[in-house]
């Protein structure tokens, strides 16, 4: 059988306070709605409805649509029943629809197959059990614990009320049958909107069977409705994929203080401390340390490497047994050799650094072709934009470059070159030649510092 998922993202959310769509605030870095979309696929759906409202157009060109969706649009926010209408005529009527929710992000692939399997191609609904069921609909069942209705917590009673198995608003049923059902839908109803969750008792009154599958993990099916619940389901999301990683063998120094918003490959023996922030596509090699308070984004990092406190990698690859930081920033289009320096209050942007070069102290390399064995004094700046254009530094293997030198770009700096201290070196320098630029120094006898009046 078919499927089709109908994922329901058309709602304001007044209580985020935002002028941005609710479903487009992010987690991990992304759309929340992005996150479920991700959970669609994951079940190779054969079509895919995202249902939209509020902001519609902002939606569409937020959320990456590299696989081919359907976007109904429901003009008015009239209910779940009616927002699932919208979509209804998009679906083969042969197919099993399965309804998801925007603002359920942490929603697992194999809760959503259990249910599909359990239903059987007939009707499916997905319940939680929760301590304080206030706000929630109540499952109402019969003597042989089968599915018999949901009442909304406005109009049930007060037995009712106190029932802890509740609706997550999850469900799936033939598209046939669920075309039927939302056509007899009303608003007789204390919020006068079309409940979607009343095609269970249609469902069972035409003798249809509804299963009922009660999910073991409540944060899996929470919803996001203001900016509170967001933080809390940030750090649930987080808990979840740092655990994950543990298990595939990552030490984290302390798991409650990680954060993944991207994609994580880790080789044997990697150590990550605390308050360590991982973006985009990110590979660590083989007995790698990250350590505390770094940023890492859109890097590969060879085996052995030390990634000291404060440090900021975007954009780069850094070879095997390399050191960087305290407080470096490698920005992107940055390669280091294996067995590269780069230390505290270093910059190095769009450079390549050879193999056991060092930039060990308060420096800025840009655009630079450096090779092996170099030595970067410190406060050493590469000079590399003229104020409307970049330019090139090449500085040969194992060249030496004097603390507090400027290299105006372009130049060369010879293979073996040395550099003086101090120098602002603005032509090419010869290989193994010392090349200096300094006015003579003088002392003034009889010289008086100058004094504050008064």
């Amino acid at each position: 059988m078919k499927l089709e998922i109908i994922i329901l993202a058309a709602g304001q959310g007044t209580r985020m306070r935002s002028r941005q769509p609710k479903v487009l605030h992010p987690i991990a870095g992304r759309p929340m709605l992005a996150h479920v979309i991700d959970t669609a696929h994951a079940l190779q759906a054969d079509r895919i409805h995202v249902v939209i409202g509020h902001g519609a157009e902002q939606v569409r060109e937020t959320i990456d649509a590299a696989h081919a969706m359907e976007w109904p649009v429901q003009e008015q926010q009239l209910g779940t029943g009616h927002a699932v209408a919208q979509a209804m005529p998009g679906v083969d009527t042969d197919a099993m629809v399965l309804v998801l929710y925007g603002d359920v992000p942490l929603i697992r692939r194999d809760t959503l197959q259990d249910l599909l399997d359990r239903a059987a191609g007939e009707v499916g609904l997905l319940t939680v059990m929760l301590a304080d069921p206030k706000g929630y609909g109540r499952i109402l069942r019969n003597s042989r614990n089968e599915l018999l209705a949901i009442v909304e917590e406005r109009d049930a009673s007060e037995a009712q009320r106190a029932i802890c198995e509740v609706n997550s608003g999850i469900l799936c049923a033939p598209a046939a049958r669920l075309n039927e059902w939302l056509a007899r839908l009303d608003n007789d109803n204390a919020q006068g909107e079309y409940y979607l969750t009343d095609i269970i008792a249609m469902a069972v009154a035409d003798g249809v069977k509804a299963t009922g599958v009660c999910a073991q993990d409540p944060i899996e099916l929470s919803g996001i409705n203001d900016r509170l619940q967001l933080a809390r389901m940030e750090r649930h999301y987080q808990q979840r994929q740092a655990e994950g990683l543990m298990r595939e063998g990552l030490s984290l120094i302390d798991p409650a203080r990680f954060d993944l918003r991207g994609d994580l490959k880790i080789g044997s023996d990697v150590v990550i401390d605390a308050n360590v922030l991982i973006e985009g596509k990110v590979v660590l090699g083989e007995r790698v340390y990250v350590g505390p308070n770094c940023c890492l984004r859109d890097v590969e990092i060879g085996d052995d490497c030390v990634i000291a406190a404060m440090s900021h990698l975007d954009g780069a690859r850094i070879g095997q047994r390399c050191q960087i930081g305290p407080f470096a920033r490698i920005r992107p289009g940055t390669e280091l050799a294996a067995e590269a320096r780069v230390g505290n209050f270093v910059e190095v942007k769009k450079s390549r650094i050879g193999t056991g070069s060092k930039i060990n102290h308060l420096s800025y390399i840009g655009d630079t072709e450096m090779g092996a064995g170099v030595n970067i004094g410190a406060g050493t700046i590469t000079c590399n934009y003229d104020g409307a254009n970049k330019h090139k530094t090449v500085i040969g293997d194992k060249a030496f470059i004097g603390s507090d030198s400027q290299l105006v770009a372009p130049v060369t700096i010879g293979e073996g070159a040395t550099i003086g201290a101090g120098s602002t070196i603005t032509s090419d320098a010869p290989d193994h030649a010392l090349t200096l630029s300094r006015n003579k120094q003088r002392s003034l006898e009889n010289w008086k510092r100058p004094e504050k009046k008064g």
